[in-house]
């Protein structure tokens, strides 16, 4: 017998019947080399016997308690309790297994066999949960693969216009709002993908443009997957500037700038945009220059409340403003209803052909090659007095013009609780705007001229001298001092000359509008002189060099007739380089007198006054040119006094 076993017989019995109750996987190493011992034969046959006469002695005493018991209850508790019992020699009986219930060893072993249990259960517990959670993690993936592929649009379904060429590996994303008209974009390229930056302007349609212009439409052509297209590999800025030049009629220059891309001979697409914008010039026809109408406007009206309010600014302020401003929808109304009736923007300029003699002499003559398509219509805008003067303040005007976060040209506002903001205010970044949105509103970039005053500075900005030398002060320029301790000549100069240089590139054009905003019918050609210099002393080197002036007050230096070589005003402005000059007269829908020596054209006063006049029917210059019905904003003082003299 092997020495391990030094216990009594009855250990065998108990071992045995507890080898039973454990399960196989719960039995240590050194467990099973002790049950696997070897046995006296002798000491065998006695235990075998041993447990025979146990067992049959308990299954008799089972009986008999069950008997006298009855039915088992309570659950498995109850059939423990009721099945657990002694058997006569120091054995207990639990769940029909017989132990020895004074063993220390085995009350150790059972109470470390079920910890073990409870350890393996809890490993369990945690492999299934871990592998239902990769399960639900998969699935969740497998349905986001699933979206990502079937669901969302591919690249190759986006659109993409026949004219750029075959469709590169990518399409980016900020080509997302090509129109679905200009091809189908099929065909493959192996060159490298096209960027566009996010700033383009609106894609040109040929299909539309083609159809307005009654021209043939272009035909698309699917080249080889294999071919490298000169429009793949070619610079997007250099594609989206001629599809801009060309939507805002410069055929010739969206012509040229796509035949600086390298191998376009070879490239179907960009040879048949060339063809269509060559077929749509064709179709232009030239606009009769001495038929142009020239509108203009002064500073918008953001808050009727406070600009009409004559307990505030005195009836005579108030009066003033409702008859010389429009409110900002009003001038929505008028600039979507000019557009709609086929109205383009062009240059005071573009009505002309200047020629110079070699010391510099100009010579004009009416330009018979403004060519644009059927049914469009050239028209010429100014915008007066864009200087902020401090007679605004009160009203809710903006108080300057700033640059964006993005260079763009807008309006500083503080509206009636002092909230500041910066936003498309007054005219200039209002029609910035629309023409973004419209780009075919303008002919070549067009926007319109700013007639400048120099008294109270410019945009805004305190540039006159009369603030550095406080000499000559008005009551509100001295008080406007006063209010601010921190203004500084030299910065409020460099600012003016940044925002000036940003409306050039914008497309819009400076004119004098004097300094002094004078009335130059009743002035003397020396006090013309005097104001004239004083503007290009303090105003000209912000602007720049102007050849136009715009006369305030709608005056004029001579009559319909034109101008002579004795009238001493005109001698003199035409001396000094002015060759373009502008009056208002809002009689007539239309006046252009073009001379060898100047340009002359009449303005029609958009304003309070003339929306009045058309809403009475009593208009007979701005309802030739739209309808002018519902736009007079019915938050305005009636009846409009003219001038805003009572």
């Amino acid at each position: 017998m092997s020495d391990k076993r030094t216990g009594q017989p009855g250990e065998h019995l108990v071992d045995q019947s507890f080898d039973g109750y454990l399960d196989d996987d719960l039995i240590t190493e050194d467990e099973e080399k002790y049950y696997s011992a070897e046995i006296d034969p002798e000491e065998m046959r006695v235990f075998r016997e041993r447990q025979q006469n146990q067992k049959g002695r308990g299954r008799k005493w089972d009986q008999a308690r069950k008997e006298e018991s009855g039915p088992r209850s309570g659950g498995m508790q109850g059939w423990q309790a009721q099945d657990s019992g002694m058997d006569g020699a120091g054995i207990q009986r639990v769940h029909g297994r017989l132990i020895d219930e004074d063993d220390p060893e085995i009350d150790a072993r059972i109470d470390d066999a079920m910890s073990r249990r409870a350890q393996r259960r809890r490993r369990e517990r945690r492999t299934r949960n871990l592998f239902i959670t990769v399960v639900i993690v998969l699935i969740a993936l497998l349905a986001c693969f699933t979206y990502a592929r079937v669901l969302v649009p591919q690249d190759s379904d986006l659109p993409w216009p026949s004219f750029l060429g075959s469709r590169p590996d990518k399409v980016p994303a900020a080509l997302s709002f090509l129109d679905k008209k200009s091809g189908s974009g099929k065909e493959e390229s192996g060159g490298s993908s096209v960027v566009v930056k996010e700033t383009q302007a609106p894609q040109l349609s040929l299909e539309t443009e083609a159809k307005e212009t009654e021209a043939a439409p272009v035909q698309t052509t699917e080249t080889p997957q294999t071919t490298q297209t000169a429009a793949s590999g070619a610079s997007a800025d250099t594609i989206a500037k001629a599809q801009l030049m060309a939507e805002q009629y410069d055929y010739d220059g969206a012509i040229s700038l796509l035949q600086s891309i390298p191998d376009y001979q070879n490239d179907q697409t960009i040879t048949d945009a060339i063809s269509q914008y060559q077929a749509t010039k064709a179709s232009c026809v030239a606009a009769d220059v001495t038929t142009v109408p020239h509108i203009f406007y002064h500073s918008l009206v953001n808050d009727p409340s406070r600009a009409f309010n004559a307990s505030v600014l005195g009836q005579s302020q108030a009066d003033g403003f409702n008859a010389w401003m429009v409110t900002t929808d009003e001038f929505d109304q008028v600039t979507q209803r000019l557009y709609d009736a086929g109205y383009v923007y062009v240059r005071l300029r573009d009505l002309v052909v200047e020629t110079t003699d070699a010391d510099g002499t100009p010579h004009f003559t009416p330009n018979t090659s403004l060519m644009l398509p059927p049914g469009k219509k050239p028209i010429v805008l100014s915008v007066d007095d864009c200087s902020y003067y401090h007679s605004y303040e009160p009203a809710g005007f903006p108080d300057k013009l700033v640059l964006d976060e993005n260079g763009q040209v807008k309006c500083h506002y503080v509206d009636a609780n002092g909230q500041e903001s910066v936003g498309d205010y007054d005219v200039v970044p209002r029609l910035n705007t629309f023409l973004a949105q419209h780009p075919d509103g303008c002919y070549k970039g067009a926007r319109g001229i700013m007639a400048m005053t120099g008294y109270n500075g410019v945009f805004g900005y305190r540039t006159d001298t009369d603030y550095v030398k406080k000499e000559h002060l008005e009551d509100d320029q001295a008080k406007w001092l006063q209010a601010h301790p921190e203004y500084n000549f030299d910065k409020d100069v460099a600012d003016a000359k940044v925002i000036a240089q940003a409306l050039k590139d914008e497309g819009w054009e400076f004119a004098s509008h004097t300094w002094g905003h004078l009335s130059v019918t009743d002035k003397t050609a020396e006090q013309l002189k005097t104001d004239n210099e004083r503007w290009v002393a303090t105003v000209e080197p912000i602007l720049g060099k102007t050849d136009t002036i715009i006369f305030a007050h709608g005056n004029d230096i001579g009559d319909w007739t034109g101008y002579s070589d004795d009238n001493d005003k005109y001698a003199y402005y035409n001396s000094v380089g002015y060759h373009f000059y502008c009056n208002v007269d809002g009689s007539v829908p239309h006046w252009v007198q073009i001379t060898d020596k100047y340009v002359r054209q009449g303005r029609i006063d958009i304003d309070g006054y003339r929306l009045w006049l058309c809403k009475n029917g009593q208009d007979t210059s701005l309802s030739k040119l739209i309808d002018t019905s519902g736009i007079f904003n019915d938050q305005r003082p009636t009846p409009v006094v003219a001038n805003g003299q009572s």
